[in-house]
């Protein structure tokens, strides 16, 4: 499946909301937040918590044009937690961390702009 990031991308293929929820999409809050210097493009080292029972997952985002490292602890985000972990680098991705392009094409991360219950799931 090729996935298009910029902004003003064609609309995907009509999905069934029965598809829609094997997504697992839930709200956590970043606890921890690292510069991923291995990454063959830029890119931070997350531990975002999910809550109970989900727990604490890492995750590599390619956040740096948009986020500041030091402004990412506390932030609460939106990732799909169902996914098979990846291996990227030396760093195991075990969720997806979501954004959206700015104009220039640099991920804008998705959260709440709430505070709501780590673990809620998106729907």
């Amino acid at each position: 499946m090729h996935v298009n990031h910029a902004a003003g991308a064609d609309p995907a293929d009509s999905i069934s909301f029965d598809d829609f929820l094997k997504v697992d999409i839930r709200v956590g809050t970043i606890v921890e937040a690292e510069a991923f210097p291995e990454a063959r493009k830029p890119a931070f080292k997350l531990r975002i918590d999910f809550g109970a029972p989900i727990g604490i997952k890492r995750s590599s985002a390619q956040i740096t044009e948009r986020h500041r490292l030091e402004d990412l602890v506390g932030t609460q985000v939106l990732a799909i937690v169902n996914f098979p972990p990846r291996q990227i680098g030396p760093v195991r991705s075990e969720v997806l961390t979501l954004g959206v392009p700015d104009e220039n094409g640099h991920v804008v991360l998705l959260r709440p702009d709430q505070g709501v219950p780590d673990g809620g799931r998106l729907f």
